[in-house]
């Protein structure tokens, strides 16, 4: 496989990017070699500038569902561009969108348009925060909201990729009120309710964690997270960001039937274009300005070009329900191949999202998802890349299949990912 136009580009690249690219996870850091550089996609193939073509289980991190350059989408778009692309100002697209969401995410009474699910996040917990009064708010080990500096502790995904889950530049100001749990424990949630019972305005989570490889909620995990908030008061947000429109319609609440007090949501809901919403109940977030006095605010949240993505996506989802069942049908192809022929591996897997772990032992938590053995994965990783696969450079990100991937590309993949058993030992 040749790939010297992306060397090329790479090296440039590292003169102007730190590390060459704009967001860590991008520079094959844990995996090694040369990130291969995109020129086109389409479908479930994305096409490198060397002339190299991949079936894509990156899917732009999750929020090409229907596939990349998917015809609906892109009309749309495309009609949306001739009208303008930033208002700054209210649009009926906003109004259209934000009755989609709320048809399907029932949770989200009143919500607001932001431009990533960063911002959705940061600024769901600080209307949290605003509502009950209270500062302190409880995240979990490994799970990563976002890089707002408040929420960047013990954080997964691309922190873990670079092997410094706490960043530099935070102040230790900012995350004093930031308490730490550990997923899946719900011991460790009691013991802070306890100890701090009047102080914790908010409780985020990922409902199915994704930022530490794939780790599905334990059974009960869920339904407890919400009885222990409301009997203490403080505000359950889900950070839907990964999972919103992508375990189904009504996210990962609909698909556990667990209800938050506030949910972020990002990719899919954007239909690939820069977006992020964040909503919950009416009472908590009409402490938003200008109802309210909590402040926030964004010079190109809701804007023209983006909402339309997402309501072309989420139409098409409405008006293709099976989608989702399609998806998981052929997620589980995938993670039986995976089961049944890499040695020594564990293999999570929730809904269409799923992830290989290279360590025998079972993994529930950010700790066992540590134990894996990152440079066989690398290993792996390298091996479909070079035989047409492209898959997430880091051990600790997921796997995403979008409405385009073929049964022939699911068989492909499954061919591959049994010669690679022959190659790590």
């Amino acid at each position: 496989m040749k790939i010297e136009e992306s060397k090329t580009l790479f090296e440039k690249s590292r003169e102007y990017f730190p590390g060459g690219v704009n967001s860590p996870v991008r520079a094959f850091g844990s995996v090694g070699g040369v990130p291969v550089f995109v020129k086109r996609a389409s479908g479930s193939h994305i096409f490198d500038e060397d002339g190299n073509e991949y079936i894509d289980y990156v899917n732009s991190w999750g929020p090409s569902i229907l596939g990349h350059a998917c015809g609906p989408v892109v009309e749309a778009v495309r009609e949306a561009c001739l009208y303008g692309l930033s208002f700054g100002a209210p649009t009926r697209k906003e109004l259209v969108l934000g009755t989609l969401i709320r048809e399907c995410i029932p949770s989200m009474e009143m919500m607001r348009m932001v431009s990533s699910g960063t911002e959705a996040v940061m600024s769901a917990i600080r209307a949290a925060r605003g509502y009950t009064g209270r500062d302190k708010i409880i995240k979990f080990i490994g799970c990563y909201h976002g890089h707002s500096d408040g929420l960047l502790v013990k954080a997964g995904s691309g922190a873990l990729t670079e092997s410094a889950p706490d960043s530099a530049g935070v102040p230790a100001s900012y995350t004093q009120h930031t308490l730490l749990a550990r997923y899946n424990d719900e011991d460790s949630v009691k013991k802070l309710f306890s100890e701090f019972p009047d102080d914790i305005g908010a409780l985020v989570v990922e409902p199915v964690a994704a930022n530490m490889g794939l780790v599905p909620p334990k059974p009960g995990f869920l339904g407890f997270l919400r009885e222990i908030t409301a009997k203490y008061g403080a505000v359950l947000i889900f950070d839907e960001v990964i999972t919103g429109f992508r375990m189904g319609l009504g996210g990962a609440q609909g698909y556990y039937g667990v209800t938050p007090d506030m949910t972020a949501l990002g990719k899919i809901a954007g239909g690939g274009m820069p977006m992020g919403v964040y909503g919950g109940r009416k009472e908590i977030m009409e402490v938003v300005s200008p109802l309210g006095k909590v402040y926030q605010a964004g010079t190109l949240s809701g804007n023209p070009i983006a909402t339309t993505a997402g309501i072309a996506t989420i139409r098409t989802l409405m008006e293709q329900p099976g989608i989702y069942s399609s998806l998981e049908e052929k997620a589980g192809k995938l993670v039986k191949t995976l089961k049944e022929t890499l040695p020594e591996t564990w293999v999570n897997q929730a809904g269409s999202l799923f992830s290989v772990f290279f360590t025998k032992d079972q993994v529930v938590d950010f700790d066992t998802a540590l134990a894996s053995d990152t440079v066989k994965y690398g290993t792996y990783f390298h091996y479909l890349l070079e035989h047409g696969i492209y898959t997430a450079p880091s051990q600790f990100e997921i796997l995403f299949l979008s409405a385009a991937h073929t049964d022939e590309d699911i068989e492909k993949t499954c061919s591959i990912i049994k010669d690679a058993a022959g190659i790590i030992s």
